[in-house]
């Protein structure tokens, strides 16, 4: 009998792995269905959906080894970065099965502004270290037209064989936004592979604007990870990020 492993497990979703099968636990049902029809219309690799029952979703292993995990050294080359890049040009070049919605950049502020206040509040990192990224991260509150985003492209959630990639997994955040905020989720805790991804993506990336994202991130994960139970924050990568002040 296959072992059942617990890969992520929080107040809102729970995913198990039993074998190669991948089961997914969550109450939204619209987040589900969102989730399902990401996968359906990107041209990219997708775990394949085995079956449906409300709340789970099984899910198939998809094939290869992920790009790395924030906090630790990827096992993969740059060629892989590339590749990974490339792939997330053609998800943003997809038209988006859902519509934009709209106020985005007051809802952006308004999480930051919150999460400032929460760090603030608790200490978490020095002031004058948030000060410092607040500054940088207002930069994302630019007007910016969206386009259809995977939202949560952590290293993790990208697999790759013999540089191509093979599967993009946890659609759950996807939906229209800045495209910049994917470039900047999958290179935060590996900027030595930004070069790598903008290389992919077609050469268009806005710099600034991806180290304005890494100081965003970090700022507003804080706060959900500690509330969610996954530590403390001077355990966090996000906050070493925060300190590191951009690079």
């Amino acid at each position: 009998m296959p072992e059942v492993q617990v890969v992520v497990a929080h107040q809102a979703r729970a995913t198990l792995r039993v074998g190669d099968v991948f089961l997914k636990v969550d109450p939204d049902r619209a987040g589900i269905d969102a989730e399902v029809a990401a996968m359906a219309s990107v041209p990219v690799p997708t775990p394949r959906v085995l079956w449906r029952r409300h709340p789970v979703l099984a899910l198939e292993r998809v094939p290869g080894t992920a790009l790395g995990t924030f906090g630790h050294p990827s096992p993969v080359g740059p060629a892989a970065w590339t590749a990974a890049g490339a792939a997330l040009r053609a998800v943003h070049e997809t038209p988006s099965p859902v519509p934009a919605s709209a106020g985005p950049a007051d809802r952006l502020a308004q999480r930051l502004e919150d999460a400032c206040e929460w760090i603030l509040a608790h200490e978490a990192v020095p002031a004058d270290v948030l000060e410092r990224n607040r500054e940088l991260a207002r930069l994302v509150l630019r007007p910016a037209p969206p386009a259809f985003t995977h939202g949560d492209l952590q290293p993790d959630h990208v697999f790759v064989d013999d540089d191509h990639v093979t599967g993009i997994i946890d659609w759950s955040s996807a939906g229209p936004g800045d495209p910049v905020l994917d470039v900047a989720v999958l290179t935060l805790g590996h900027p030595e592979h930004l070069d790598d991804v903008a290389a992919g993506y077609g050469g268009d990336v806005h710099l600034d604007v991806v180290r304005a994202w890494w100081s965003y991130r970090s700022l507003t994960a804080i706060p959900w990870l500690a509330e969610h139970g996954f530590g403390s924050p001077e355990t966090f990568p996000e906050t070493a990020v925060l300190l590191a002040g951009g690079r």
